[in-house]
């Protein structure tokens, strides 16, 4: 009998174990469609500083994730805009999940276009990452987390608050793009068509000529520092 109660307890513990995902790997199932880890857990490799060579100073691992951490002015960054160099992508899904602090604000980029002195928004959509319910940019809509920043605001808003991690999920497949924030819906839209380009005309990006003549139909994946503290990981893509 001791036995028994032994093994059973050894088999739910194995169990258990087998369905608790690790963070930053993938399963057998996510490698057979396709996925690629952008982050590993344990270092940098692949990721630098946008218009560098070395990765950005204010970045650590830190919960198994990557952290930027704040400046000593909140709100204000150190220059810590980060992309993923290996690969540039067109046609993709990218998921991570990221969590930030009290009143923090940040962002991640895809199609970015490296251009001299100039940030690395200057002609690339942004997703925002936002606490919702502290930030100073929580006023308008659409620059609320999982929203097409300045643009197109994320609804339902299921947004996670300060501290706690939240998925969202980027699909871009031949100009259609989706958000899909904590596993619903928030954002469609589809790119270089009249439609978008009327957004771009009643945004803060109108007069941007990243954004008049783009975005890129592909790009490099990129986070963006803020001033504040902000952690990412299971960072991972696919190619559709």
């Amino acid at each position: 009998m001791r036995k028994s109660v032994f093994f059973s307890m050894l088999l739910a513990a194995v169990c258990a174990t087998g369905v608790t995902a690790q963070n930053n790997t993938l399963t057998a199932k996510e490698k057979k469609e396709g996925w690629t880890l952008l982050f590993n857990g344990k270092n940098f490799d692949g990721w630098r500083k946008c218009n560098a060579a070395e990765m950005a100073a204010n970045w650590s691992i830190q919960e198994e994730a990557m952290k930027v951490s704040r400046g000593e002015k909140a709100g204000s960054g150190q220059g810590g805009d980060i992309l993923f160099a290996t690969e540039k992508y067109g046609n993709f899904e990218l998921s991570i999940e990221w969590k930030i602090e009290k009143e923090g604000n940040s962002g991640i980029f895809y199609y970015i276009v490296e251009y001299p002195d100039k940030p690395i928004y200057y002609a690339a959509p942004e997703v925002q990452v936002l606490d919702n319910w502290n930030a100073g940019d929580n006023k308008l809509t659409n620059h609320l987390a999982g929203s097409l920043y300045d643009m197109l605001p994320a609804l339902p808003q299921n947004a996670k608050p300060a501290g706690e991690w939240n998925t969202i999920v980027i699909r871009v497949k031949d100009g259609l793009a989706t958000h899909v924030q904590n596993g619903v819906k928030v954002v469609e839209y589809t790119l270089w068509t009249p439609e978008w380009y009327e957004l771009v005309a009643k945004s803060k990006f109108k007069d941007w000529p990243g954004f008049k003549e783009g975005p890129a139909r592909e790009g490099y994946i990129g986070l963006q520092d803020h001033g504040y503290n902000c952690w990412f990981r299971n960072i991972k893509i696919r190619k559709l």
